[in-house]
């Protein structure tokens, strides 16, 4: 581990929490455009937007968040919200996460979010999350160089 491959504090960490918050948002929303399209395409004339589905929303947003943290963690150790602050998921020997435990991870994260706050009295700064999955979060020194501007003619 070099020095930038540090472990991720608790400012960062909840700052990638909520920016992932934002497209996990986002997609619901697609989620629920894409339903709600498909009845009006399937019957127009009696069409009415559907309305008293808590429980029912609920269950998506958090399949959505569960789907969207695993597949982010198992394949690029990170998330939309990891990469704009530049912090990346590993096991704690350094390796990629894998898919059982980036979804175990996942669904601590969306069940127990609470348990991030632990990251700011951990010596270690890991969350409970990351203690039961054997997980830390680190600044990437890594990152994608910024694309360049196109030459001048």
């Amino acid at each position: 581990m070099t020095a930038a491959d540090r472990p991720a504090g608790i400012v960062t960490r909840v700052l990638a929490a909520l920016i992932d918050g934002v497209v996990v948002a986002a997609l619901t929303g697609a989620v629920f455009g894409a339903v709600v399209a498909g009845m009006f395409v399937v019957n127009p004339v009696s069409f009415r937007w559907p309305h008293g589905l808590l429980a029912e929303a609920s269950l998506v947003t958090v399949g959505v968040a569960v789907g969207y943290l695993t597949v982010g963690w198992a394949i690029a150790g990170r998330t939309v919200g990891g990469a704009v602050l530049g912090v990346r998921v590993v096991a704690n020997g350094g390796a990629r996460l894998g898919w059982t435990r980036s979804a175990c991870r996942a669904v601590l994260c969306v069940l127990v979010p609470l348990g991030l706050l632990w990251v700011a009295v951990s010596a270690r700064r890991r969350s409970v999350q990351d203690l039961v999955v054997r997980s830390t979060v680190l600044y990437d020194a890594r990152k994608v160089p910024a694309p360049r501007a196109p030459a001048a003619r």
